[in-house]
Parts: structure tokens; sequence; C-alpha cells
């Protein structure tokens, strides 16, 4: 990525610790050696689709309350993206037998997917696309080291190449790009981006917890 120097690399480098913190995770461990139960990411798939709708609607607020024409359009263009990204669960469901519409958020899920909601509807769009920034940079992070040394064959590898994919990192700049464009440094920006970090790292140790 060619950000160096922007609002959205320096709160990455920031926070580090959590970016690593969740590839070191035991469950995105597994996922990267294929040894993860498939019970584990049975859960995940579930938890996840519920997320991704949120993020959707997330990107949605953001269009409505975009100051500019272009802004609303590659806000509306990213949410076609996690609808796509929907349809990968779709076929994840069906692969591991999983009603995901029936699907009761989790306690982590849940307090990722309130507090992404409660910033989109009450702050500007900079701080939106800050608070979204974290999922979008933290996956294609992983995406990306998992696949370092060759993506490997095993039940988890439709997942690594998601990720790791050239298709996905554009999505990734463009919402870089809008936090940049939009979002001024602040302690309620840092905060922000933080948080959603945190929620990130817990959202997969739910996963692996199963809670």
């Amino acid at each position: 990525m060619t950000l160096e120097g922007t609002l959205a690399e320096n709160l990455w480098q920031q926070n580090q610790d959590l970016a690593i913190a969740s590839l070191h995770s035991p469950f995105v461990q597994g996922i990267g050696d294929g040894s993860l139960a498939s019970d584990k990411f049975a859960y995940y798939v579930g938890q996840d689709a519920f997320f991704l709708e949120a993020f959707a609607r997330a990107y949605s607020i953001a269009a409505a309350k975009a100051p500019d024409w272009q802004g609303f359009g590659v806000f509306y263009q990213l949410a076609g993206g996690v609808l796509q990204e929907l349809n990968l669960h779709q076929s994840y469901a069906v692969q591991w037998g999983i009603d995901w519409r029936s699907v009761e958020p989790g306690t982590a899920t849940r307090h990722y997917t309130d507090f992404l909601l409660a910033t989109a509807w009450s702050h500007e769009v900079g701080v939106t696309a800050v608070a979204m920034l974290p999922c979008m940079r933290l996956y294609a992070f992983l995406g990306h080291q998992l696949a370092l040394n060759g993506i490997p064959t095993h039940a988890y590898t439709d997942w690594i190449n998601t990720y790791s994919s050239a298709e996905f990192e554009p999505l990734t700049v463009q919402l870089a790009t809008l936090a940049n464009q939009y979002a001024t440094p602040s302690p309620l920006v840092s905060s922000t981006y933080r948080y959603a970090m945190q929620c990130e790292l817990d959202f997969f140790q739910a996963a692996w917890d199963g809670v």
C-alpha cells in the first residue's frame, strides 16, 4: 500500500500490537495451518455473517451522510463489496451445514456491531471510516501473512485466498483513502480506531472460545 505518512497508515502503525496479537491468536493460526476445529470455524462463519450485515449498513449510513458525490459513490461501492463477501459466507454455510440466517450474535459480535452502527449514526463520515478501517486493513494483513510461504491446501484455503487476493487489497485502500480525506487526527479518531482493533481481537477469541 502506498499510504505512508497518512492518517490511516499512522493509526495502523500505532496499533501494531493488536494486529500482531490477532495474527498469533489460536484461531487465526488454526486457519493458517488448517488445524482449526470445524465447529470453531462454523461458529465464526455465522457470527461473521451477522457482523458483515452490520458492516454493510454502516457503509450505507456513511454513504448517505457523505458530504460529496464522490464519497457517496465509494461508500456505496464498498457496501457492494461486503455483499459479495456475504456470498462467500453463503458458500461456507452450505459447506459447513450452517443456517447463518438463524444465528444469534455472541457478546463480542454485539459489542462490535453496536459500536459500528452507533458510530455511523452519531458521527461524521470520517470517524465512521476510521471505525471500519481496522477490519479491512487487518484482514488484508492476516491474509498476506498467512500466504507468505504459499497458500496451503486444506479446509480454510478459500479464506486465505480471499483475504490475500489482489482483489481485496484495493478495497482496503479505498476505505483508507476515505478516512484520510474525511477524518482529522484527534483523540476520538485514535480511540475509535483502537477500539475497533480490540473488537477484532475479541472477535477471534470469541470464535475460538465459541461464545
